[in-house]
């Protein structure tokens, strides 16, 4: 399939997979054209692609799930370098996780004093 034709069943531009081929996410064939032609499987890498970097992964974090379904895999999550990337960014979010949770708790904490200081201060009731 050509270009155009792989952009819309995968959802995306053109540009888009120009892009993710110029950074090794995807190959393309050419043909004698010029043209670059796809495999059906590469809907299945665009997907792939896609999905993680709507999960903030990045692109080279991506490469390890783009080579898992390269290699025959049906998803690319199942191959061992694939799951020391997700621990990786699991271990991420938590630790992000926990950063927000003493966020709040600070923030928390800074609210209460106000209102009891504006109590005091201004004679209002805390809300």
């Amino acid at each position: 399939m050509l270009i155009g034709e792989l952009a819309r069943r995968a959802g995306t531009s053109t540009r888009a997979l120009r892009y993710y081929e110029a950074n090794g996410l995807l190959d393309a064939d050419r043909a004698s054209n010029g043209y670059r032609t796809y495999g059906e499987d590469d809907v299945r890498v665009v997907a792939e692609i896609r999905a993680r970097l709507a999960a903030g992964f990045g692109l080279d974090e991506i490469r390890p799930f783009v080579a898992c379904l390269r290699a025959g895999h049906r998803t690319g999550e199942a191959c061992p370098d694939s799951v020391t990337v997700l621990r990786r960014r699991l271990a991420e979010v938590e630790a992000g996780l926990a950063e927000l949770g003493e966020l709040h708790r600070q923030l928390s904490d800074q609210l209460e004093r106000a209102m009891t200081r504006r109590e005091g201060i201004c004679g209002h009731r805390p809300r």
